[in-house]
């Protein structure tokens, strides 16, 4: 990567080129971002994961940037058009919307009406009245006269035409009015005629009807709204400017280094430049405005997703424990696993606890059974439809001491239950059963089972249909990658779909390591991996200190410690007069170690300071302790909910303009943003975490539309 580029990252991103040089070399050398973030901090000076990110981003963009220069380049050589000048200002270019600026004059197009005039000869008319040589253009157009262009007036009509694509082609002009939309626009909207005739479709959009609002002011997920109520045709959306105001600066840089312009041609100009705005600009660059305003509402949406489903990954585990799981119905009944402590299917029935079948007692007998049966110890039930109801059933039951009852959030349950996983993990069931094991193991370990469903599929965003696809994918990759990395993987029992995130690993390689693992037995150490196909030098540098082997015979293949550093600490623990095992969990002697002495040109005191804590709690789990949680028992439907009532909830999403919560009914209830303090929140998720328990007040239930507005504030 250019100089260039690496000194315009740097300014971006607020850091030293030579941080965003060092770390570009890495991922041109296969380095992740995990590894880097964790395992090379002296290289890039303490950037940390989402800096790193950042620079990935940009090393994709820069990279995709210089493809098309060198497109663009070739394409106006190739038309003898190509300057220094020209060359110079391609090359030195950061920004693509600017590099097609400069190339717009050179791009194939088809015929318009400036190109028609062209070839009626009628180019040399209008460089004679754009360059102040032309004093009287009538009479000039006179010269131009011939079979294809009648008279004068139709000459000077064909140099107006060429004028005004001249001017609409002129990278300064564009850059000028792109800035004065974005800064001065109104993003306005109406009802369409297509919305007008179809009422039921239309109504969701009742807000946007007739909306305006400065462009720059517009929040992401309004301006998301509006361009969905424009995609199905409901919405007419624009961006307004003053129109006077706006030609009046094109004429100032049209004209500004025009020198003897008369007035005659001044006039023409300054008509053609009307023409040039309303014709060929306004649209071109309000097209433009509202894709950069997206661009940023894009951002916008998609950090508050990463942002969610980070928290849904890294959501509390229960653990290792033997599980019930209920996938609860009423009509087809509910669908109950029992699941050992690995997860596996042991047994697998339906119950049928409610109306319209309604055998209740069965059901007891056949819960109780089966609770004895497996020696479960926890139950997960989906807090779908008929989940309040079988969470009252179950606990009804006379079980015994200790098991914990949990309501599971069953979004993406079922597309992971018609997937290829699913259908490869459990053949010879059907969805409901492979529904109701995804429940349970959800429970167990939320980040093993939901690394196996579409993030998209997981219901923790806004618009994640409408904002950038790629974008989206790269920020919620980064997000799954950056939590299994940060929890660790258990070498030895973690399945093919959590090995592939683990930092060098993929899905080829995962598959690999499961291979090795079945034919061979569980890995004794990290240096085995060597031995998996495939599986290099390189590949383990990455992927080691991310993988754990829990009773292991080196102690430290159960930490963070990269196995690189295992001399280091084998060197602490000699100089302590020691052996590694007495070290690890040794919070003492870790605390009387001098790094200073251990500090030489590779490893620096950040990764030693690193090594000494993983040193104290190795494979410390960054995840909380999971919770019981009770709904309101008076809570049925949203019929029982009533303004001014105090309730328990559990958020299930955060959005940029509140978050949604779930009070165990059909319904969830809305806290907008400005319910969530009495001083300014700036975005919800300061306040508010998924999966969150909280207490809300009820501000307005609206029984027609089924929303239940709730505040934070209580009185």
């Amino acid at each position: 990567m250019t100089d260039l580029y690496i000194k315009h990252i740097s300014s971006l991103m607020n850091v030293a080129p030579w941080q965003v040089l060092h770390c570009v070399e890495l991922f041109e050398d296969g380095a992740t971002i995990p590894f880097i973030s964790r395992y090379r901090k002296e290289r890039t000076g303490g950037l940390d994961e989402v800096q790193v990110a950042e620079v990935k981003h940009y090393f994709g963009y820069f990279t995709d940037l210089d493809k098309r220069k060198a497109a663009v380049l070739k394409s106006i050589e190739e038309q003898g058009a190509l300057t220094d000048e020209l060359r110079n200002a391609i090359e030195k270019e950061v920004d693509l919307t600017a590099l097609e600026d400069l190339y717009l004059p050179y791009r194939p197009k088809k015929r318009t009406r400036a190109s028609i005039a062209a070839e009626k000869g009628l180019k040399p008319l209008a460089e004679s009245i754009m360059s102040g040589r032309c004093q009287d253009p009538a009479r000039e157009a006179q010269r131009f006269v011939n079979k294809d262009v009648p008279d004068a007036d139709e000459a000077l009509k064909g140099a107006s035409d060429i004028i005004a694509e001249q001017v609409s082609e002129n990278a300064r002009v564009r850059q000028t009015l792109r800035d004065s939309y974005l800064k001065w626009g109104a993003v306005s909207s109406k009802l369409s005629k297509e919305g007008a005739s179809n009422e039921e479709e239309s109504d969701r959009y009742r807000n946007w009807f007739d909306h305006k609002e400065p462009l720059y002011r517009v929040a992401s997920h309004r301006l998301l709204a509006l361009l969905r109520g424009a995609s199905t045709g409901m919405l007419t959306v624009h961006v307004e400017m003053d129109a006077e105001r706006t030609v009046g600066k094109i004429e100032n840089i049209v004209m500004r280094d025009i020198r003897n312009l008369s007035p005659a041609c001044r006039s023409l100009i300054s008509s053609a430049v009307k023409d040039s705005y309303k014709r060929l600009l306004h649209p071109s660059i309000e097209n433009e405005a509202l894709r950069i305003a997206k661009e940023k509402a894009d951002v916008e949406s998609i950090k508050v997703f990463g942002e969610n489903l980070r928290q849904l990954l890294l959501a509390a585990p229960v653990g290792q424990k033997r599980t019930m799981a209920i996938d609860p119905g009423f009509r087809t009944g509910c669908k109950v696993v029992c699941l050992d402590a690995q997860g596996n299917l042991l047994h697998n029935d339906t119950i049928y606890p409610h109306p319209p079948v309604n055998e209740r007692v069965m059901a007891m007998k056949k819960i109780s059974n089966m609770v004895q049966a497996y020696n479960i110890e926890v139950i997960a039930i989906g807090n779908g439809t008929a989940g309040r109801e079988t969470e009252y059933f179950i606990k009804k039951i006379a079980l015994p001491e200790g098991i914990r009852v949990f309501s599971v959030s069953e979004d993406g349950a079922s597309v992971y239950s018609a997937s290829k996983i699913a259908r490869d993990e459990f053949p010879d069931y059907d969805v409901t059963v492979r529904g109701a094991v995804s429940i349970g193991r959800r429970l167990m370990d939320p980040l093993s089972e939901l690394v196996k469903i579409d993030p998209k599929s997981i219901g923790v965003g806004q618009y994640q249909h409408d904002v950038d696809q790629s974008l989206l994918k790269e920020q919620l990759d980064n997000t799954v990658e950056s939590c299994v990395n940060s929890v660790g993987v258990n070498l030895n029992t973690a399945s093919v779909y959590l090995l592939q995130y683990v930092s060098g690993v993929g899905p080829s390689l995962a598959a690999g390591i499961v291979d090795y693992r079945t034919q061979n037995g569980t890995f004794s150490s990290r240096s085995e991996l060597l031995k998996v196909k495939r599986l290099g030098a390189k590949a383990y540098e990455q992927c080691a200190g991310f993988l754990r082997i829990p009773g292991g015979a080196n102690p430290l293949d159960n930490s963070a410690v990269h196995p690189e550093r295992y001399p280091i600490v084998e060197k602490m623990a000699r100089d302590l007069d020691v052996d590694v095992a007495s070290l690890v969990r040794n919070e003492e002697l870790c605390n009387s170690i001098d790094l200073s002495r251990y500090v030489d040109d590779q490893v620096g005191l950040p990764t030693l300071q690193d090594i000494i804590a993983e040193l104290k709690k190795p494979g410390r789990d960054p995840r909380q302790s999971i919770k019981v949680f009770e709904f309101n028992e008076d809570i049925r439907t949203i019929e029982d909910v009533r303004p001014g009532m105090i309730l328990p909830g559990i958020v299930t999403n955060i959005t940029d303009f509140g978050a949604f919560v779930d009070l165990g009914i059909k319904q969830n209830g809305l806290i907008h943003v400005s319910r969530m303090s009495r001083t300014r929140v700036e975005s919800p998720s300061q306040v508010l975490k998924i999966h969150q328990q909280i207490e809300v007040k009820v501000v307005e239930v609206d029984l027609k539309r089924s929303r239940i507005a709730l505040s934070l504030i209580f009185d």
